[in-house]
């Protein structure tokens, strides 16, 4: 009778463990929604500063340096002229739209868009900043955070903007392409 007990618990934790692997991949997300969405926050490793919930204002400082191209797949790294990834998390930043390295529409919005990707990898490796959640939308359709990368009280999207590797974002696309 012992062994029949024994061959039963077997499969049934077998029979859990598979119906666990099927579920998981929609089941993480929607508990990490839920608990988000419950005013709990989530708090990346290495972040010392405030994480600030949707619907207040906050402030995380970043050391700089040691950004890389996201080619290699880093933790802290470009992924384009207007997004980073920082601690496992895609931060698009708000104030600006840059032209598109992936998918680009033609040969001179891929240049330009390389151009504004190398220029925002100098801006963040050149020292301290800070990630500035503005307490407005959270996030982008796509899942990434919304915030303004600041240093010395200046957007580093306006430096951007400035030099002509990406504009203003007015809350629509708009072609790159002439």
């Amino acid at each position: 009778m012992d062994d029949l007990d024994e061959f039963r618990r077997r499969k049934r934790t077998q029979s859990r463990a598979r119906l666990w692997r099927r579920m998981a991949p929609g089941v993480v997300p929607l508990l990490m929604a839920l608990l988000v969405g419950s005013g709990f926050a989530v708090r990346p490793a290495g972040i010392t500063d405030l994480i600030a919930l949707p619907g207040s204002a906050g402030t995380v400082g970043v050391s700089g340096g040691g950004f890389m191209n996201c080619i290699a797949r880093g933790d802290s790294c470009v992924i384009d002229g207007d997004t980073i990834r920082y601690n496992g998390s895609r931060i698009r930043i708000e104030d600006i739209d840059a032209p598109e390295t992936h998918e680009p529409r033609c040969a001179s919005e891929l240049a330009l868009g390389q151009r504004a990707t190398r220029r925002l990898l100098d801006l963040i490796n050149a020292g301290p900043f800070e990630i500035v959640y503005t307490g407005g939308r959270n996030l982008d359709r796509y899942g990434r955070e919304l915030r303004r990368l600041v240093r010395g009280g200046k957007s580093l999207g306006e430096i951007l903007v400035e030099e002509g590797l990406a504009r203003r974002w007015d809350g629509a696309r708009h072609p790159w392409c002439n």
